[in-house]
């Protein structure tokens, strides 16, 4: 027996030396964050403000995480993933990402454009037939007559090109009331797609066989458009969406916790979906469905949804903010060439996108874009983008400060009873204490 110690000891040793390795393969940490130009004090806003929002039950719980020039500034969790288990928030915490799904599609499009497989001016029917030709809603006057059908249909006057998907000038808008019974055979909840038993190319297919909402290239609109780049980057690459995510985009990048639906093995680190109450207060979203918990640990798995489909951490998806910060590359790894990024960081919809009560913004492809400070009352840079989903998460990236930045929490119903995701962004840029100097582009 004395003679098995010295191999128990080398297992266990071994044991020790992975578990460091796991530990110093993370993210470098800077010193303090004065390193990295912020303020610890000055941070510590920050925290106060997302702990106060857990006390005072306006949100379960969340995790916010800043990085500046490959240095991790902050991380923290606050509250709880599960408010009724007890079960704390974690820094590795899944949550589901909803439209922020949006970002790597519009990525996985712009890559295949890099290998020449396709043309951002290209008909979207060249890959995918069935929207050769498609029709438009065109809802009637508010002063007709009694008895005028609430639309008529009429001929698309162009084809949908990929530069409509990309910039959600498609047409494909959610359906607006006066469409609802036609679109209700569809089954369709808006973004989610997790119920569906079929693929997400059967869907688009059934979705080109009723009107859209607006005429090709008229205006922003969001809606299904995404979802169609999804079945138009399996279809080029002959891969399933999944699959081409994982190891063209997530396996490069070290994103080691996003997928489409939930592993057995991460269920325990699954964050629970709250409703916010117009009274106050929070309960917990009850059933399945985009306002339930949703499908994504024991649902069918079959639909994967480009549109708003993903799951993800916050370490997972910085990692892909900042490989646009930095001009599509990130740790040696290049997905993307900074011109192309240029043209996805460039405002294609004119003055036609305009985020209620934070003033006009600017759209490229897959996010939106601050334009003019003088038009976009909140701290940032002229070029820093983001976006938001309907679950409450929030990301944006600034190429002249070298930032990336993430807030996620999961509540649905929010409405008009959280701006926290808003203020999130101030706190984060009034932390920020050695901004790059004016005009310059930040140091990688």
């Amino acid at each position: 027996m004395p003679q098995k110690r010295p191999a128990s000891l080398a297992a266990v040793l071994a044991l020790v030396v992975l578990s460091a390795s796991a530990i110093t393969s993370k993210e470098p940490v800077a010193p303090a964050p004065e390193a990295a130009g912020f303020s610890r004090e000055r941070l510590g806003r920050l925290d106060a403000v997302m702990q106060g929002a857990v006390d005072e039950g306006r949100l379960a719980g969340a995790v916010t995480m800043i990085m500046r020039h490959g240095q991790l500034v902050h991380l923290k969790a606050y509250g709880c993933q599960d408010r009724e288990a007890g079960i704390r928030m974690k820094t590795d915490t899944i949550f589901r990402v909803a439209s922020m799904t949006k970002t790597p599609t519009s990525i996985a499009v712009m890559m295949l454009m890099e290998e020449g497989k396709l043309l951002v001016s290209d008909p979207v029917s060249k890959y995918i037939p069935s929207f050769k030709k498609t029709t438009v809603a065109v809802p009637a006057p508010a002063n007709a007559p009694a008895g005028t059908p609430a639309f008529t249909v009429v001929p698309a006057r162009r084809e949908i090109t990929i530069h409509d998907l990309l910039t959600k000038q498609a047409g494909m808008g959610y359906p607006p009331r006066y469409l609802a019974a036609t679109y209700a055979p569809l089954d369709l909840q808006t973004f989610y797609f997790a119920h569906k038993t079929e693929p997400m190319r059967v869907v688009i297919d059934q979705l080109t066989q009723v009107p859209f909402t607006s005429q090709p290239g008229e205006k922003y609109e969001n809606g299904f458009a995404t979802d169609v780049l999804g079945v138009l980057v399996e279809n080029v690459s002959g891969m399933s969406l999944d699959k081409f995510f994982q190891t063209r985009v997530f396996d490069p990048l070290k994103m080691t916790d996003t997928s489409f639906y939930l592993p057995k093995e991460k269920v325990g680190r699954f964050a629970v979906l709250y409703a916010a109450q117009p009274s106050g207060g929070l309960t917990r979203a009850g059933g399945k469905g985009f306002q339930g918990q949703g499908d994504y640990v024991d649902g069918p798995r079959v639909a994967f949804s480009s549109g708003g489909g993903l799951l993800s951490t916050a370490r997972d998806y910085l990692r892909m903010v900042q490989l646009l910060v930095n001009g599509g590359e990130l740790d040696g790894v290049r997905l993307l060439s900074p011109k192309t990024v240029q043209l996805m960081m460039t405002n294609h919809v004119g003055n036609t996108y305009e985020n209620p009560g934070f003033g006009q913004l600017g759209f490229g492809y897959g996010f939106e874009l601050t334009l003019d400070l003088a038009k976009s009352p909140e701290l940032g840079s002229p070029g820093d983008f983001g976006y938001r989903s309907a679950y409450f998460t929030r990301y944006m990236g600034d190429p002249v400060e070298g930032l990336s930045a993430i807030f996620l929490a999961q509540l649905s119903n929010y409405g008009g009873t959280s701006d926290l995701h808003y203020k999130w962004r101030s706190l984060v840029y009034q932390a920020l204490v050695q901004p790059a100097k004016s005009g310059t582009a930040a140091t990688r």
